[in-house]
């Protein structure tokens, strides 16, 4: 077996392509083209991007609009990605983009930087109007530069957002909206209100059921002492006379349980 003239392999024979790490440039290299794919196709469907009816939520990603209304309406086909995977649970969770274009890119309006993977785009809630962050930085205005309606400055919402700090940002907002029952667009989030509604509906139901049942139960009473009255309206002037009865006997009773603690008193004196 031995002394035959054969070798031992070396480590780096047996594993000719040992993985390594990749290098910093390989590393944006890549994070650049999973941005630019995400610049250019819906986040839900995976389709190209429309930019006649682009849309974004709250985490500055980008859908077709109708790749959303199909993605909320009804269907008995199961999807592996729906709106609600993605925390849009209606047309109120996600902003209509507008958006200034030369040929087929997006713009800036403002510098007419081409916006993309190398450019950060920021756009404004409740209007929707895209520009490059830059720019806004530059401006510092209270109303959008296009229509100007006026926002604030929680509401410079970044595109595809990559920073901790932008996300977090984004994350203490939409916190801060739910807590008041508005959506990313500011719009009241109809699905609490239905919610509060049904449970208030629910008490409702449930104090007119008791109210009913003491009722009939009373009703059953007085039909019990006049069941024999064939006559309507001499029934009719029973009924008030038991009342009035009634009323009278209850009275008695109340008079009765106050003076009984006086009379006792008495006693021991």
């Amino acid at each position: 077996m031995g002394n035959d003239g054969g070798s031992i392999p070396k480590r780096h024979e047996l594993v000719k392509n040992a993985a390594r790490a990749k290098t910093v440039s390989e590393l944006k290299a890549t994070a650049l083209e999973s941005l630019g794919h995400a610049w250019t196709h819906c986040a839900l469907s995976g389709d190209p991007i429309d930019l006649d009816t682009l849309v974004s939520d709250w985490r500055g990603r980008l859908y077709n609009y109708e790749a959303i209304l199909n993605g909320l309406m009804p269907s008995d086909e199961p999807a592996e990605i729906t709106p609600s995977s993605l925390g849009i649970k209606s047309l109120r969770d996600v902003t209509k983009l507008k958006v200034s274009r030369e040929g087929k890119s997006l713009v800036c309006p403002i510098s007419m930087k081409e916006l993309g993977p190398l450019t950060k785009a920021v756009y404004l809630v409740p209007c929707g109007h895209v520009f490059a962050e830059v720019a806004m930085r530059e401006i510092q205005e209270k109303a959008c530069p296009e229509c100007t309606t006026e926002y604030s400055q929680d509401n410079v919402i970044p595109l595809l957002p990559i920073t901790e700090a932008d996300i977090s940002r984004l994350e203490t907002r939409i916190e801060s909206l739910k807590s008041q029952g508005l959506t990313h667009t500011l719009k009241k989030d109809k699905s609490e209100k239905k919610k509060k509604r049904k449970g208030d509906d629910v008490k409702e139901e449930e104090s007119k059921a008791k109210s009913d049942e003491t009722l009939k139960r009373s009703k059953k009473v007085e039909d019990s002492r006049i069941s024999g009255i064939n006559n309507s309206f001499a029934a009719s002037l029973t009924a008030k006379v038991l009342a009035e009865q009634d009323e009278r006997n209850k009275r008695r009773k109340l008079a009765a349980a106050e003076s009984a603690p006086q009379r006792r008193g008495t006693a021991r004196g």
